[in-house]
């Protein structure tokens, strides 16, 4: 077998993976605390909405030509 300190890339792929699963549990603990200290917000603002009616005539002309 050959000498592990030999094999450079082993630790190279090791120490990726180390640092991935590092910042990984960071980033979730930066997420969980910054979700504690902020407020609740509202999920949907209470905007009146704007409302627009298309009115049909049924003695249109494409009507009346069609019947």
């Amino acid at each position: 077998m050959s000498d592990w300190t030999s094999l450079w890339y082993v630790w190279l792929i090791l120490l990726n993976v180390f640092l991935l699963l590092f910042c990984g549990i960071t980033a979730l603990c930066v997420k969980l605390c910054c979700q504690k200290k902020r407020f609740p917000v509202e999920p949907f603002s209470r905007h009146p909405s704007d409302l627009s009616a298309i009115a049909f005539d049924s003695d249109s002309t494409p009507h009346s030509t069609v019947t």
